[in-house]
């Protein structure tokens, strides 16, 4: 579960979440407002990619991949196999 593709963009889309979000918070002045039409980008960013990383770790959480089980070899094959000869 920990190298499922989807752990790893949920974990990097959690830690750009964080990181717009302070931006956001800390750094928001009126002229970066003006250039965005009152809306501070950052911080809805941050909000959005939050979400959509909580989406992805739940996606992980509630359908963990699930490995097929190998299919069993008859007797008779492993039995008659070279590799089988003591």
């Amino acid at each position: 579960m920990l190298f499922d593709i989807r752990t790893i963009v949920g974990a990097l889309l959690g830690c750009y979440a964080v990181i717009l979000v302070i931006t956001g918070l800390v750094h928001d002045t009126a002229a970066d407002e003006a250039k965005t039409g009152g809306i501070n980008v950052n911080l809805w960013s941050g909000i959005g990619m939050g979400v959509v990383a909580l989406a992805f770790l739940a996606w992980v959480l509630l359908r963990p991949v699930q490995v097929p089980p190998e299919p069993q070899a008859p007797a008779d094959e492993i039995a008659e196999s070279p590799d089988s000869v003591a």
